[in-house]
């Protein structure tokens, strides 16, 4: 997240001289252009730190699975067991 928006500041920063070289003379353009380049350095930032949010997510879902996939197995061991004997127990029809 702090490598994003250190990315999306000096991203504004290059803009905005950008923007500064373009309308050297003309303040009021100036600004407008700095507060676009900001916005969309926002949403470059916002779909960023969604994309890691989305990748934290899917690595905790992966630790989830990984530590709880043998005791899965042992359940579906057990309740085959169960199963066999229920079966078992039922009379022939």
């Amino acid at each position: 997240m702090k490598a994003s928006l250190l990315l999306a500041l000096i991203c504004t920063a290059i803009l905005a001289v950008g923007a500064r070289a373009d309308s050297p003379g003309e303040p009021e353009t100036l600004v407008r252009k700095v507060q676009e380049y900001a916005q969309k350095a926002t949403a470059v930032a916002k779909t960023a730190f969604s994309m890691v949010q989305e990748s934290e997510a899917a690595q905790q879902a992966r630790r989830w699975l990984a530590d709880n996939a043998d005791l899965a197995k042992q359940r579906l061991a057990w309740l085959k067991e169960q199963l066999v004997e229920l079966w078992k127990r039922m009379p022939a029809a």
